[in-house]
């Protein structure tokens, strides 16, 4: 069960602070401060100053007005632990081990935490972790109520806080649904129209709504107990929601993720970076944004000249890897690797022959949708492409994302992209090489999860009954 998202902290900020190590801790000068707050499980187009007037996001919004608001900032993995992993370390999932969901970097591998300590800077991290081992991640454990005891401690002693919601991932309980018509709000092209959709919508704004309350309560314990004038405020929103199409999917919905950062007087207010940055590039430009020195091996590189307006350009390309052998109901091996420019998308399948899936499809659908959508495909058309596309893709998908931003057209295979194609495959693959990515081989080094187990146990089960003179079909190939 989701925890409470209500932060009561500055209301319950304890009177026997040492008021002297706030003003102290107030004083401008040295390294800035640094603070990032992360929302899970919400994409980059679901608040207002990204386009959706639909949901009510004033303290994002806000933000935005006052720092620097990216168009094409993406995760490599949609989902939580290797999304939190790669965004720590600077690298990615599977190169840092940490490629399958609940799961672990490779033993030895350093975070921000290790790096920022050498510059003298106290770590701290409060909310949901999902990452390991701990000596990978050893942060100071910062509790809710004590945000503004950690901003405000030791004089000159800079700090760097990671501030990590729950919301507004599943189950969506969060906030006041009431606040949002059902029958008002705009239907995703990748949705089917129910009225079970748009009740799952609505609670999902509620939450994102909720999240923006505890941003703005960050934003003002930062005002109140430190130094806002020489703070780098970081708001990202962590992958895709838990929608087909988003979580689980290399799709723009599940990689592409806002990022807002303010620091005032060195970043310009209201401007807005088309460059291309990933989250394997935060360490790197926190790090020279601090003074620190480069860290050899990384994956990301700083993009620190876009905070500072001195080019809008950073990759010309970013990548994406999903596995779901290892998710909740995932299908036995279905590995999803990608490459994005800033025109086109190109994803690989290399199971393709084998449905989809993952906990939407395996039965159990908290967002209470899915069945509706089914349902719903037995007699139309439209729901029938949805949820059969969702489930059984082609090995190579092509998009331009010009003219096709919700990744509907499928133009692989066209004679007149027959070179940009190539060109894309020969990038992934040599991305791939690098990364040590052997596709269906590393996917297959994951240990499914008990679920998948579970089914594959019942599969061995049907072929010795097929052996025997019996037929039937493993039930993890039988389309939902």
């Amino acid at each position: 069960m989701k925890t409470m998202t209500g932060w009561p902290f500055l209301l319950l900020f304890p009177l026997c602070m040492d008021l002297e190590a706030i003003e102290d801790g107030g004083k401008a000068g040295g390294r800035p401060d640094i603070v990032l707050v992360q929302a899970q499980a919400q994409p980059g187009s679901d608040s207002g100053c990204y386009g959706n007037r639909q949901v009510r996001t004033p303290n994002i919004d806000r933000l935005a007005a006052e720092g620097m608001r990216f168009t094409r900032a993406f995760t490599a993995t949609a989902m939580c632990a290797p999304t939190r992993q790669q965004l720590y370390t600077g690298l990615f999932p599977v190169r840092n081990g940490a490629y399958p969901n609940h799961s672990k970097v490779k033993p030895g591998t350093r975070s921000i935490v290790h790096f920022l300590r050498k510059l003298g800077y106290r770590v701290g991290l409060s909310g949901k972790k999902h990452f390991g081992p701990p000596d990978s991640f050893p942060f100071e454990n910062v509790p809710r109520a004590q945000l503004g005891k950690f901003i405000g401690r030791k004089k000159g002693e800079p700090y760097c806080l990671v501030v990590t919601s729950h919301s507004p991932h599943l189950p969506w309980t969060e906030g006041d649904a009431s606040a949002y018509d059902p029958a008002a709000v705009r239907i995703p092209a990748r949705f089917v129209d129910t009225p079970q959709t748009r009740a799952s919508l609505v609670k999902y704004y509620a939450e994102i709504t909720d999240f923006d309350r505890e941003l703005g309560e960050c934003l003002a314990a930062v005002k109140k107990f430190g130094r806002e004038e020489d703070t780098i405020f970081i708001y990202t929103s962590e992958q895709g929601a838990q929608f087909p199409g988003g979580k689980w999917t290399c799709y723009d919905m599940g990689l592409h993720v806002a990022l807002v950062v303010r620091w005032p007087r060195k970043i310009k207010a209201g401007s807005v970076a088309n460059a291309m940055v990933q989250y394997v590039d935060v360490v790197p430009t926190l790090l020279e944004a601090v003074g620190g020195s480069v860290v050899e091996g990384l994956d990301g590189r700083s993009f620190l000249g876009v905070l500072r307006g001195e080019t809008d350009e950073h990759h010309d390309a970013v990548f994406g890897v999903h596995t779901t052998r290892g998710i909740i109901n995932g299908s036995p091996c279905y590995p999803v690797r990608s490459i994005r420019t800033a025109t086109h998308k190109y994803i690989w399948n290399p199971k393709y022959t084998e449905p989809f899936r993952n906990v939407l499809i395996g039965g159990r659908d908290k967002g209470g949708y899915w069945n509706s959508w089914v349902e719903l495909a037995k007699t139309d058309a439209n729901a029938r492409r949805i949820v059969e596309g969702y489930q059984r893709r082609p090995e190579i998908e092509l998009y331009d994302l010009r003219s096709d931003p919700f990744e509907q057209k499928n133009l692989a295979g066209t004679v007149a992209l027959s070179g940009l194609e190539a060109s894309l495959r020969g990038r992934l693959d040599a991305w791939m090489r690098q990364q040590g990515d052997k596709g269906i081989e590393t996917e297959l080094r994951v240990k499914a999860h008990k679920s998948v187990r579970a089914q594959e146990g019942k599969a061995g089960k049907g072929q010795k009954k097929k052996a025997g003179g019996k037929k039937k079909s493993a039930a993890f190939l039988r389309p939902s």
